[in-house]
């Protein structure tokens, strides 16, 4: 790997930083990422290089390293998931494509607050997907909350990701170590039979453009839109809606680690959250007032 560091450096820094950006893209993909993630790895490591342009990548040091990350959280004021994104793409770029290694203290990962998650309950959601007319939105926005799919997992559909016989979706993981298979609720399937004979997706099961991903952006549009005809006052979004699945289940006793498979999360923790924003403990309690006789 010396020689891949050595050769990349020219004198045109937007020349070194793109062909390091390639081999990293390609390197990226031979470990079976996600092209989501690869987008966003390889983004996060573009505005790192061009903050260090006059340095080669192999003579930044950890201090210069970690130095960025806190310009990024008090100067650029980045959020807590960006934060966490370029930690990860700087990661494994020094550590695995540069085989450079970096100590975890120049690499400093942000904390997540604590906060429970906003839940919109049954009649809400009902409300909410009443607004939503046309074919294809409807099939990608109750996929969601049928599936608890995220909104990027949604738009990296394929049509052979279906099976309409065992009714259960084939969900891919960005490492390909969390693959999973989800519910194809039969109300969903009835509303993509009828997508497949007006749209005929070739590439994506759905498509902006022939060959063409849907764009989460205009999702999360059609989404807000039919939020606001609602009436409903929550700041709901479609991952709101994803959290509402996944809380609704456990609300109907589905167990916790079944609910954590569905989801595809790595540690339990992610999935507790959930259990604390349900009402089924509550539920199941009854006040010590109704006891008395007052």
């Amino acid at each position: 790997m010396e020689q891949v560091r050595s050769k990349y450096f020219r004198k045109d820094p937007d020349k070194n930083r793109r062909r390091y950006i390639l081999k990293f893209q390609q390197f990226l993909k031979l470990k079976n990422f996600s092209e989501p993630t690869i987008r966003t790895y390889s983004s996060k490591l573009n505005c790192f290089l061009k903050f260090y342009q006059e340095l080669p990548a192999d003579q930044i040091t950890p201090e210069l390293i970690r130095k960025y990350i806190i310009h990024l959280v008090k100067i650029d004021k980045h959020s807590v998931s960006s934060q966490n994104s370029t930690v990860s793409a700087l990661k494994i770029f020094y550590n695995d494509f540069l085989q450079k290694k970096v100590d975890a203290h120049y690499l400093p990962r942000p904390k997540r607050p604590n906060r429970m998650p906003l839940i919109l309950n049954e009649l809400e959601i009902a409300s909410i997907l009443k607004e939503i007319t046309e074919i294809r939105d409807k099939c990608m926005i109750f996929l969601i909350y049928s599936a608890g799919l995220r909104p990027v997992e949604i738009v990296y559909l394929k049509p052979e990701q279906i099976d309409t016989i065992r009714k259960r979706i084939y969900i891919t993981s960005p490492h390909g170590d969390r693959d999973r298979y989800v519910l194809l609720a039969d109300k969903v399937l009835i509303l993509l039979q009828k997508y497949y004979e007006e749209y005929k997706p070739e590439k994506w099961l759905f498509e902006q453009n022939p060959g063409k991903q849907y764009s989460r952006r205009k999702l999360q549009k059609r989404f807000q839109q039919a939020v606001v005809k609602s009436g409903i006052s929550k700041p709901a979004t479609l991952t709101v809606l994803k959290n509402s699945f996944a809380v609704h289940l456990i609300e109907k006793g589905i167990d916790v680690l079944y609910v954590k498979k569905m989801l595809g999360h790595k540690k339990i923790a992610s999935t507790l959250k959930y259990l604390k924003a349900s009402k089924r403990d509550l539920n199941s309690i009854k006040s010590p007032l109704d006891n008395l006789d007052v």
